[in-house]
């Protein structure tokens, strides 16, 4: 590695997109290919400690000690041509300097501790969480482990998330458990082989990225094979300079820590300063209060957004002030009494709520499970409005008989479609011209408004953070968050006159394609940081 490059790039990667990340894998590639401490004076060779290895394997088997896989061991070393060590490393094999997946022996009375999936930790060298439990009810149909094991998921998207570990604290007298089926074990038989340093090897690039290229099954299953794990050429290092690595790269993985603590903090400093100013435009009361906030968020506008969520906060803050005429030349505020709660609107304006705007507010009937068909018409249920759009990703359909009751959910354009249970519970859709019959489920509001021509400024209103959406968050709470229609008729909707109505809307059409703009520019510089990164890791582990 170049350390003058190193240095001079350091910036860019850390403050990238995921650049911690990188960093991360970097150190692990540097560590396991000798990249990352200074060469040791003495001259240990692992081909010696390779040597004294082998010699007690074979002890092992001779005492039946070690389970042997002879077609795994049969099988040539094939060391990667584009890696260079350093003269006194050697490459083997962990199925020559360990066993793979060992097996326990104790007393079926005796404490061990199981640990599931969910006790094996993503970050370095985290703690590995289990329970104590009697072996005998663990110690058949499951993975066992030992203090002193190195393991790593086999599982997708478990690997590929980094979840591995040095099993060191198992709280039992025993020091032995059992676990999740889908990992890899490995135990060391020979005090020159670090648990630490093949716990590195396990989370290195070198090892994760031909590891995701050789899983096997079918997508959602997918599992890293066995004769990987077991044959994968290792890297080497005499004992001493094992230890050396191992230091240097919990000292650096701190530092990343720390790195990555004073992202999150700055994130949360940004976040906060961004929602005050927008907050501080969205509430001005005067001409001139709107203009000196304004200012303020253009002046700081390169610290306040660097994400693509960012953009649409400002979005959101745009929209609120064009729906109450503050874009609007000439506006005059009114000076009379206002809806407690509600900012002050334009002279000739008006707060008035969607049920008197319109016809009726329903929603699905139950029991159109026995409807479903292959074909039909469209069943509208909530994760079709994820996005504030009717978006059929995955379409379901029903086929109704001549008198069932429900046909008045048949939607037609101009309706707002608003989901009123689930994860996605406030989202709101404006039906658009279909060319088939839809109608919405039980999750599902429809409001059918008395005028159509509303359906857009009314949409707008019920999508903005600072207006339907933030009137509707007070009833929006618990673990099974939901709306009544009661609810959903009582929101607030400010009334233009008609005549400036369409002007609104014509300047909202033209800030969203300006926001959508902002929103890609940001994500797309975000990339090209990312990419950046990335190149710079690859090329300084070289």
């Amino acid at each position: 590695m170049d350390a003058q490059q190193f240095l001079a790039e350091f910036g860019h990667i850390a403050n990238a997109p995921n650049g911690i990340v990188q960093l991360r894998k970097m150190i692990y590639q540097l560590a396991i290919t000798g990249m990352l401490t200074v060469r040791s004076e003495r001259t240990e060779d692992a081909r010696a400690l390779l040597a004294n290895i082998e010699v007690a394997r074979q002890e092992l088997i001779r005492k039946k000690k070690y389970k042997r896989m002879p077609k795994l061991e049969s099988e040539s070393l094939r060391a990667p041509s584009g890696v260079v060590l350093p003269l006194n490393w050697c490459w083997t094999r962990l199925l020559d300097v360990g066993e793979i997946s060992p097996r326990n022996e104790a007393d079926d009375d005796e404490l061990a501790a199981f640990v599931p999936m969910s006790g094996i930790p993503q970050m370095h060298r985290g703690s590995v969480v289990s329970d104590a439990i009697k072996w005998g009810d663990i110690k058949k149909g499951y993975t066992h482990v030992a203090n002193g094991d190195v393991v790593i998921a086999k599982i997708t998207p478990c690997f590929e998330n980094g979840k591995a570990a040095v099993i060191s604290d198992l709280k039992v007298a025993s020091g032995l458990g059992a676990g999740t089926t889908e990992l890899h074990v490995f135990r060391p038989f020979h005090e020159g082989i670090l648990s630490a340093y093949v716990y590195l090897f396990l989370r290195s690039p070198y090892f994760v990225i031909d590891g995701e290229k050789n899983m096997i099954g079918t997508a959602g299953q997918k599992r890293l094979p066995n004769d990987y794990f077991a044959t994968r050429a290792f890297p080497l290092p005499p004992t001493e300079e094992q230890s050396r690595i191992v230091g240097k790269v919990d000292n650096l993985m701190a530092l990343c820590d720390t790195l990555e603590g004073r992202h999150e903090q700055r994130r949360s400093v940004q976040n906060a300063l961004r929602q005050a100013t927008l907050i501080t435009v969205a509430t001005a009361t005067s001409p001139h209060e709107l203009e000196t906030s304004w200012a303020r968020l253009a002046d700081n506008f390169s610290l306040l957004f660097e994400a693509r969520e960012d953009a649409k906060a400002l979005r959101d803050v745009i929209c609120d002030l064009a729906l109450r005429g503050l874009f609007l030349p000439g506006v005059l505020k009114d000076t009379g009494a206002s809806i407690p709660d509600r900012p002050p609107l334009p002279v000739g304006w008006g707060w008035d709520t969607l049920g008197n705007f319109s016809e009726y507010i329903t929603s699905g009937s139950r029991g159109w499970k026995n409807y479903l068909s292959a074909s039909g018409d469209a069943f509208i249920r909530s994760q079709d409005i994820s996005q504030d759009a009717l978006i059929f990703d995955n379409p379901v359909y029903v086929t109704l008989p001549a008198k069932a009751e429900g046909k008045r959910t048949l939607v037609r354009q101009g309706d707002l479609l608003l989901t009123i249970t689930g994860g996605n519970v406030g989202k709101c859709a404006r039906v658009p011209a279909l060319d088939f019959k839809a109608y919405v489920s039980q999750h599902v509001a429809l409001i059918r408004l008395r005028d159509s021509s509303l359906a857009e400024f009314i949409h707008f209103w019920m999508i903005n953070a600072y207006g339907g959406r933030n009137f509707l968050a007070r009833y929006i709470y618990g673990d099974k968050p939901g709306l009544n229609l009661v609810q959903v008729g009582s929101v607030l909707i400010p009334v233009p006159p008609e005549s400036v109505r369409t002007k609104i809307l014509e300047r909202l059409r033209r800030y969203q394609i300006l926001c959508d703009r902002l929103a890609i520019q940001i994500d797309s510089g975000r990339k090209v940081a990312t990419m950046l990164a990335t190149a710079v890791t690859s090329a300084l582990v070289k």
